[in-house]
């Protein structure tokens, strides 16, 4: 396994406060200037395929990925999506056959509303599973950092993540108000393939000044994954309508 790496702690010259060091860092005009002409790229949180229970991280190095058991973020901001694939995943990049930003309405074929699709019911996929994937890709800001992170959670992971929301909601709480700790475990689906799923434990409340300076970076991270379609960073898909990209890497997992 590739050694772990040190991780960054800001992408500025600014020393590691929590999340004030958000304080000296302006946002969109650093973005529009630095990011001019070129599209705004997230870095990715990715999940493991199988049962291997380490996150892959981000990292200086390439050539050395940095792999961990659990990390801590704040949820800047989540939304859900949609893929349906003819045929089954051979490990290619290509888009899918009908896919969907937002989980409402879907491009492609069939296209159109995805909560009545004939794809959006159980049993049209594998092992009972609904033929469209869905997924929820959350915008993650880790402490001492300043540009937020993308991960994808799988099918298997949505259930024990609402619960999680809900568990906040009762208390009055959003999960952007909050830093979570990310973990994963083992589970098995129906067809008995072993699998990783995410684990979800709020770890602290933000301070009143982490607030602010979290509610403002969180509007600002909503606008730009509007612009995000692509999946894999060292890739650029074949574009499946003129607003929407993805690729079939981001639904590879089992669940």
């Amino acid at each position: 396994m590739a050694k772990v790496n040190e991780e960054i702690k800001s992408i500025t010259n600014i020393d590691s406060n929590g999340y004030l060091a958000l304080k000296e860092f302006d946002f969109n005009t650093v973005v529009s200037e630095e990011m001019d002409g070129l599209n705004t790229v997230f870095e990715r949180i990715k999940m493991p395929s199988g049962g291997t229970t380490l996150f892959k991280m981000p990292a200086d190095d390439t050539d050395e990925p940095s792999f961990v058991k659990e990390f801590s973020a704040v949820i800047l901001y989540h939304h859900p999506i949609r893929a349906y694939f003819k045929t089954k995943f051979t490990g290619a990049t290509n888009p899918p056959d009908c896919g969907s930003l937002d989980a409402v309405k879907g491009y492609g074929e069939p296209g159109g509303d995805c909560r009545n699709c004939i794809y959006n019911d159980f049993n049209t996929g594998e092992n009972g599973a609904k033929a469209c994937k869905e997924r929820q890709r959350l915008y993650l800001l880790r402490e001492g950092e300043i540009f937020p992170m993308l991960l994808s959670l799988p099918t298997g992971s949505l259930k024990d993540f609402s619960r999680y929301l809900m568990r906040l909601l009762t208390k009055g709480t959003k999960s952007s108000e909050v830093v979570t700790k990310f973990s994963l475990i083992t589970a098995t689906n129906k067809g008995g393939i072993v699998y990783a799923k995410a684990a979800f434990k709020m770890e602290r409340k933000l301070t009143s000044e982490e607030l602010t300076l979290i509610a403002g970076l969180s509007e600002q991270t909503k606008i730009l994954s509007g612009r995000v379609g692509f999946e894999d960073v060292n890739t650029e898909p074949a574009v499946l309508s003129g607003e929407t990209r993805m690729s079939s890497a981001e639904f590879q997992q089992t669940a």
